[in-house]
């Protein structure tokens, strides 16, 4: 599971369920955490001073959190919907799609909290289960 420390979850949650269209795991209205289902793993939205609390670290800090979370896709094409998808649901595109000198096509967004996703298609990597 990844979870994600954010500023205001219901933002969080609108973001995740209505502009990327994540599938929501049904929880109480007042529950302080959403679970989302990924193709193979769970994601996760927890307040950010709280995740932070639990883990027994400073809520303070700034900047490139040193991790980026990616996303595979099949085509260029679904990139750069999923990116576009991203900004009208209130992303910042922070590097368009465009080719990697790896040899696939690829390009990130900051979610509202300034969580880095990479959007990528990488014909040298299975996508994952469908």
């Amino acid at each position: 599971m990844i979870t994600l420390g954010v500023r205001d979850l219901a933002c969080a949650i609108t973001f995740y369920e209505e502009g990327l269209g994540l599938p929501r795991r049904p929880m109480p209205e007042d529950a302080p955490v959403a679970f989302f289902e990924l193709n193979g793993t769970w994601l996760g939205l927890f307040g950010h001073n709280a995740l932070a609390h639990d883990a027994g670290v400073s809520a303070e800090g700034s900047g490139f959190r040193g991790v980026a979370l990616a996303h595979n896709l099949d085509s260029p094409t679904e990139v750069d919907t999923l990116l576009d998808q991203a900004a009208k649901a209130g992303a910042t595109i922070v590097k368009p799609g465009q080719p990697t000198e790896w040899g696939g096509y690829a390009g990130y967004f900051a979610d509202p909290d300034g969580h880095l996703w990479e959007v990528a298609c990488n014909p040298h990597f299975w996508v994952g289960p469908r």
